[in-house]
């Protein structure tokens, strides 16, 4: 196979997998996957995969614990084959850059791709816990 047909071959916009971390505490490191199919990276939005997300926690089972969360923030994670960050629950590096806080942006101008993981949580609490990064058991 030559290289232009290796290239045609990636996944399209229209067809990504991406995964959400709900994060309910950063102290005690209590966050929850969501993995979402077939999402078309071109058309959705940041407010849209917000409500989608919400909307999941609310509908499925075994999210009770994370209903009293106010969730209201999507940060990147990690993409598929980059660097992780060594902090376990959120990439604490490059706020700026890496929050997406215009809500009517589609993902894929922000860079999101498939395989790409998104952590889903609280703004306040985040703030909280980046001036004082306290683990707790």
């Amino acid at each position: 196979m030559s290289d232009t047909e290796l290239t045609n071959h990636k996944r399209p916009n229209t067809d990504a997998v991406i995964t959400i971390r709900c994060i309910k505490s950063f102290e005690y490191r209590t966050c929850k996957s969501i993995v979402l199919q077939h999402v078309n990276l071109e058309t959705t939005t940041v407010g849209d995969l917000k409500e989608l997300v919400r909307e999941k926690i609310r509908t499925t089972s075994g999210w009770k614990p994370y209903l009293n969360v106010v969730f209201d923030t999507l940060k990147l994670y990690t993409v598929a084959h980059g660097h992780k960050t060594m902090n376990l629950i959120i990439n604490m590096e490059d706020d700026d850059r890496l929050i997406y806080s215009d809500d009517s942006a589609a993902l894929a101008w922000l860079g999101v791709e498939n395989e790409t993981e998104l952590s889903f949580f609280n703004r306040e609490q985040y703030e909280a816990y980046k001036a004082h990064p306290d683990m707790k058991w």
